[in-house]
């Protein structure tokens, strides 16, 4: 009997994931019959993206997970309906795009590239950067993304601390973890970058208590979620010069509405929601080995904790 895959997400994703689906449950050695309408009380697994049609799992009693396409769960984790194993997104493309989004306005930032860019033609004001090693950066959010990152950003030299809510173990990186070393992870450093899940513990964990910890003229990056900024704290954290810098990928309202302080602030600059995102053909692999792991009875990868909400 063929296993019952269901599709949920919005019709133009259809187009993008139907063959990289097929081919990955193909490279498994699965007998998948993979649809957009299967009957809910006959279906196996959901491939599910959060703002499709599909929001209530009750008719769902056959199925033995549901398979986010996206790498947040804060939109879902919350259904009361779905009481299916609930697995993240987690792929190499994804944590690659991450890395290359962060690693590059880190440098842009340490390398004081915008003055370069920006200067008057004719200005010669030599000033070099200082070496990466003297640089504290924090990131805050130890997991696949945030620790792709510190790895990568510790490999260039930087003075690598990292904050989790439990103790995290990376080499070459200072790890951080609880309310007491959020301070300590914070303190003095010339960059901060935002990782961490959308819950209720994490909201405002960037507000004027914490950007007061960081050196004088500190850079802030958020690729991670809008929610993690006080953002009338972080405006004037920008106004006083505490922080030097903001770039921002992730609000709280998208698409950012134009008349948003942020658009028109001289030290932040807005990026559209494109530091990382998910690739069929590398999501299907993983969506495929986790329908492979429940048929062969094995634990589902990157299974979310309802009770932590990530």
């Amino acid at each position: 009997m063929p296993i019952n895959v269901l599709f949920a997400a919005k019709p133009e994703r259809w187009a993008q994931y139907q063959k990289p689906l097929h081919d990955a449950f193909e490279k498994q050695g699965l007998d998948v019959d993979l649809r957009q309408d299967h009957d809910p009380a006959a279906t196996d697994y959901v491939i599910y993206a959060p703002n499709s049609a599909l929001q209530n799992f009750s008719a769902y009693t056959r199925t033995k997970a549901v398979l986010s396409l996206w790498a947040g769960v804060e939109t879902i984790v919350g259904n009361e309906t779905l009481t299916q194993p609930l697995c993240r997104m987690v792929d190499p493309s994804l944590t690659q795009g991450m890395v290359e989004w962060v690693t590059g306005h880190v440098l842009r930032h340490h390398l004081g590239m915008d003055a370069h860019i920006a200067a008057t033609p004719g200005t010669w004001n030599p000033k070099a950067p200082p070496v990466a090693w003297t640089q504290k950066i924090t990131i805050l959010g130890l997991g696949e993304l945030g620790t792709a990152c510190a790895r990568a950003l510790s490999h260039i030299g930087f003075d690598m601390h990292g904050w989790s809510r439990r103790p995290k173990s990376i080499e070459h990186v200072t790890c951080h973890s609880g309310d007491g070393g959020l301070t300590h992870a914070l303190q003095g450093a010339c960059g901060g970058v935002l990782l961490l899940p959308d819950t209720k513990a994490t909201e405002t964990t960037l507000n004027a208590r914490t950007l007061s910890l960081l050196s004088r003229g500190a850079f802030v990056l958020n690729p991670g979620r809008g929610p993690l900024i006080d953002d009338p704290a972080l405006l004037d954290a920008l106004d006083t010069g505490q922080v030097g810098h903001a770039t921002l990928d992730v609000f709280r309202i998208e698409p950012l509405p134009a008349d948003d302080p942020y658009w028109h602030h001289p030290n932040v600059t807005v990026t559209p929601h494109i530091a990382s995102e998910t690739r069929a053909e590398w999501a299907s692999t993983a969506i495929a080995q986790n329908v492979f792991r429940g048929e062969q009875g094995l634990p589902f990868l990157y299974l979310v904790d309802r009770k932590l909400g990530y």
